[in-house]
């Protein structure tokens, strides 16, 4: 049993033609780049940058929101060579398995299924919760027992349900409906922007950079990794908080790497990928980086709730009315949110099961919509059961865990791949290779040591699973494993710019 062979990239360019698994080719970059920021950008710019403020950074939030924009910057780079090199559904599962090997291809879609399933979950209890608040302003709340905290969290359930069958019915149709939703998330961001700067006072951003002081931390199991292998005590404030800002606000920025699961079903995949991933995390860090300029200034950073940052900004200044605003930016966005993670779900499920390190019965295309459609009620039906009945805040960070151990593998796969087939067409290199690919890989290891060390446990547990699954099945029924299972040449890759969502008859 070989656990290190590869799939070349021929092989799965080529495997992408076949009719029984071949998805309807209809994004372009404008898609990818509105699917991207649909993601990013969810309640983390509502919550997440008044929490940081107040607890970490001061002002200095807008650094801590740079310094993780380029963090994730050299991880998109990474991602954009491997997904205009390998324009195959799968994401960094696809990119390992060209480049480390099966085994490594494994453990990261593992983790990939984990990231998205919990993402997917954990995201729809948040809209729940927002969607609470924002019938309650309008004076229809919904009943305890069927909304967030509740017995069933039924509000949960239904969106879920709602976006899955839209995601079985198609990918362009989808994108519609996550276009409207983001045009409306970013009028609402922009509108507290804007808005915001009337009641800016210049004063609160002095100091920029507080003063250094010792932080408030955890023990036991529920200190970050590093902390509890060097003993060394984190500080706030200060050029020590700028980074633990940055630790703490890099994961607003996760998700833009679920664009790269879409590579199978993009017209150009060589132009349009690179363009949807790096300008959706571009569009991103400017909005965040506003927020954070904007919040701070209107209230003073130790006056901030670290809840609901914009929300209390604007109650602040006696402008109640807006909450209600930002509740509704917040349900649109916690919107896209889901359905973007649901469609990267069933892709990474996608391609795992072509592959037959999953069954291969369930990578079943729909004759008429193109789309896995057995996955895509699998992965609806068992998220929609997670986030009704799973009180799962305890697991959300290893969604991040996932994510960055994702990171840290496209990182090295593309040193890898350099040097294994320098031969391949690269619509977009990285530059500096190794050194900024090395970059990645460590600054992404470096905020999975600020993880705690239950999540550690946690995740150690899920690979263990993993690996029990893998040697008991996986490796045995792995298509480039059988006999007859061909390779291909290099010219395949050409096949995959043009738009064939007209000619196939069963589009």
């Amino acid at each position: 049993m070989n656990v290190l062979r590869t799939k070349s990239v021929e092989q799965s360019l080529a495997d992408t033609d076949e009719p029984e698994f071949r998805l309807k080719k209809s994004l372009t970059a404008l898609d990818l780049t509105v699917f991207g920021v649909g993601v990013v950008i969810g309640a983390g710019i509502f919550t997440l940058t008044g929490r940081a403020a107040h607890e970490v950074a001061g002002p200095a939030i807008v650094i801590s929101f740079v310094v993780a924009a380029i963090a994730c910057a050299l991880a998109a780079i990474c991602y954009a060579e491997f997904a205009s090199t390998v324009p195959v559904s799968g994401s960094a599962y696809t990119f390992s398995y060209s480049s480390l090997g099966e085994l490594f291809a494994w453990i990261i879609g593992w983790d990939l299924i984990l990231e998205m399933f919990l993402g997917a979950s954990v995201v729809a209890q948040g809209w729940s919760a927002y969607f609470g608040t924002l019938m309650d302003q309008l004076g229809a709340p919904v009943p305890e027992a069927i909304g967030y905290g509740g017995t069933v969290d039924l509000m949960a359930i239904l969106l879920v349900l709602v976006l899955g069958g839209l995601m079985t019915f198609g990918i362009k149709e989808s994108l519609r409906v996550n276009l409207v939703l983001v045009a409306v998330k970013l009028f609402v961001v922009l509108f507290v922007i804007v808005a915001g700067l009337l009641f800016v006072d210049p004063a609160n951003w002095t100091p920029f950079i507080p003063e250094a002081t010792a932080r408030e931390t955890a023990t036991g199991l529920s200190q970050p990794l590093l902390q509890f292998l060097s003993g060394v005590e984190p500080v706030a404030f200060g050029v020590g908080g700028i980074f633990a800002g940055a630790a703490l606000v890099f994961f607003a920025y996760i998700g833009f790497d679920v664009v790269a699961t879409t590579a199978e079903e993009t017209r150009n995949p060589q132009r349009d990928l690179p363009i949807g991933i790096i300008a959706s995390l571009v569009i991103c860090t400017i909005l965040y980086c506003a927020v954070a300029l904007v919040v701070t200034g209107m209230v003073p950073y130790q006056d901030l709730d670290p809840a609901a940052a914009l929300a209390f900004a604007f109650a602040f200044h006696g402008q109640a009315w807006m909450a209600t605003l930002i509740s509704a930016g917040a349900v649109a966005g916690l919107t896209t949110v889901v359905l973007t993670l649901l469609i990267g779900a069933t892709r990474i499920i996608f391609a795992m099961s072509r592959d037959a390190l999953l069954p291969i019965a369930l990578a079943k295309v729909h004759p008429k919509f193109r789309t896995p459609w057995v996955i895509s009620i699998i992965v609806t039906v068992i998220v929609a059961v997670v986030a009704g009945f799973t009180p799962i805040g305890l697991l959300e960070e290893m969604v991040n865990i996932g994510t960055l151990s994702a990171f840290v593998l496209v990182a090295v796969g593309i040193i890898v791949l350099r040097r294994k087939r320098p031969d391949l067409p690269r619509p977009f290199r990285v530059p500096l290779s190794p050194w900024l690919p090395a970059l990645s890989a460590a600054l992404s290891l470096y905020l999975m040591l600020n993880l705690t060390v239950e999540t550690w446990l946690r995740f150690l547990i899920w690979l263990v699973i993993g690996f029990i699954i893998y040697f008991a099945y996986a490796s045995r029924h792995s298509r480039i494993g059988q006999p007859g299972y061909t390779d291909f040449s290099l010219p395949h890759i050409v096949s995959h710019t043009r738009d064939d969502s007209d000619d196939d008859p069963r589009s």
